[in-house]
């Protein structure tokens, strides 16, 4: 086995030019004491672009006072920002044929989906590996789940930029009608199927958007399919296989078809190419009862200043709620309600020539002061508790997500074969929608993973 790993590793090194004696046991502390250093941060933003407000951040506050800092230390620092504003695809294409050639930036920001697809590659190693010692007081800030996020195959390679959480969403006014309470929570799917029988009862309403199908996207599969999933206590990763036509994986598909097929949800709209934006609107016209979602929902799309989906009286008409295990104690963990997020991870470069030194950007970066400067002060979740608690205060829903969502979530497996296996599990809820059973529409989703990820892989 040792022998395996130690295999493995040099075919890994073989692949990123300037591996070996690089990341070397020893080597961290290489350059440790330099009175001048160069560090450089890789983002995919650029001011008057893409995420401008990060970029703007970066570039007018982080760098300035970095620079003072290691000044008053004797140390004379450079830091560059490296501005990117181009798609997803194109970004994570760059970083990895950067690293691959040992060059790159010091620190690099990228989707916490990305996270395991790299480090198996052997392009990003574990932090401790990378910098030595990672002790730091932030760490304690940080929720044990949300820390998650920079974690891959029981090691840490990074640390998380920021959040969301996902909840059900509930319109108070359709309940009042319904004779639904204002402070609902439901306790397992039954109850949201039972509240759904009730707004179902509502002219004009459609009682449930639970996101399926292929046109939604991602967004069936994480407003959807993976929440759900949690729920049944078998995540849809686990001990290095991904979830076939499980019993638990029949229990999603069949809550699918209680949904669809029972006449608490739209099947049309989720087959339409703007569904997902469809279903906004509609919820903000009081026309759907309940949606999960992200907080993306509450601060940006029914907000009612600038939302895309405005409502001038979303605070006393929109509720929230946990979502729940399918009963008491069946989610991961044991876990009465679970939710998933997702977020952005900062990693450190193998390569870098000031490991020390970057650990110790990274840490300012992450500190209270810098995240809460990042907000430009708006009320958004951040990695850190500290900073939510101050920043979220004035925000109810926010808070809610910070201190009751973000301890019990669960994060997406950032591996290349991903999106295949998230293609599969829209296709499967598009199964259920067009009239397939639960058993005929686990069958084609295992045949249609067996074929994207091998047989092998499939549990």
């Amino acid at each position: 086995m040792r022998r395996t790993k130690v295999f493995g590793l040099l075919a890994a090194c073989g692949l990123f030019a300037g591996c070996l004696g690089q990341t070397q046991e020893g080597d961290q502390a290489r350059n440790a004491d330099a009175k001048e250093i160069t560090l450089t941060i890789v983002a995919n933003a650029a001011q008057g672009g893409k995420n401008a407000r990060g970029a703007n951040w970066l570039q007018n506050w982080v760098i300035p006072k970095f620079t003072e800092q290691q000044k008053a230390k004797g140390v004379t620092a450079t830091i560059k920002f490296e501005q990117n504003g181009t798609g997803d695809e194109d970004f994570k294409t760059k970083v990895a044929l950067d690293l691959k050639t040992g060059g790159g930036g010091d620190i690099i920001e990228i989707d916490g989906i990305w996270l395991g697809e790299f480090a198996q590659s052997g392009g990003i190693k574990p932090l401790a590996d990378v910098v030595g010692d990672t002790s730091w007081d932030g760490w304690d800030k940080i929720p044990k789940a949300v820390q998650g996020l920079g974690e891959f195959d029981g090691k840490r390679y990074g640390v998380p930029m920021g959040t969301d959480g996902r909840v059900l969403f509930f319109n108070k006014k359709l309940f009042a009608q319904a004779g639904l309470p204002a402070d609902w929570q439901p306790k397992s799917w039954q109850d949201v199927l039972d509240a759904g029988a009730r707004l179902k009862s509502l002219p004009g309403v459609t009682p449930l958007q639970l996101n399926a199908g292929t046109a939604m996207g991602e967004a069936t599969t994480m407003q959807g399919v993976l929440p759900a999933l949690v729920g049944t206590g078998k995540p849809i990763y686990d001990n290095g296989k991904w979830q076939g036509d499980s019993a638990q994986m029949k229990d999603v598909l069949g809550l699918y078809q209680k949904v669809y097929g029972g006449g608490l949800g739209d099947p049309v709209l989720q087959q339409e190419a703007n569904g997902r934006q469809r279903s906004f609107q509609l919820f903000s016209e009081n026309k759907i009862g309940v949606l999960m979602e992200s907080d993306y929902f509450w601060r940006s799309v029914v907000e009612p200043k600038n939302g895309v989906a405005k409502m001038a009286d979303r605070d006393t008409a929109v509720g929230w709620a946990l979502v729940p295990a399918k009963s008491s104690g069946s989610g991961v963990g044991g876990q009465d309600f679970v939710s998933m997020s997702g977020g952005g991870v900062r990693v450190i470069n193998p390569n870098t020539k000031y490991p020390r030194q970057a650990w110790e950007f990274m840490q300012f970066l992450n500190s209270a002061q810098a995240v809460k400067e990042s907000l430009a002060g708006t009320a958004q979740l951040t990695q850190r508790q500290d900073v939510n608690d101050e920043v979220l205060k004035g925000d109810p829903m926010l808070t809610f997500i910070a201190e009751k969502v973000l301890p019990i979530t669960r994060y997406r497996p950032g591996l290349a074969n991903y999106p295949k296996v998230s293609a599969a599990l829209q296709q499967a809820t598009a199964d259920i929608v067009s009239g397939k059973s639960p058993d005929d529409a686990a069958k084609a989703y295992r045949e249609a993973l067996v074929k994207a990820v091998g047989e092998e892989n499939v549990g």
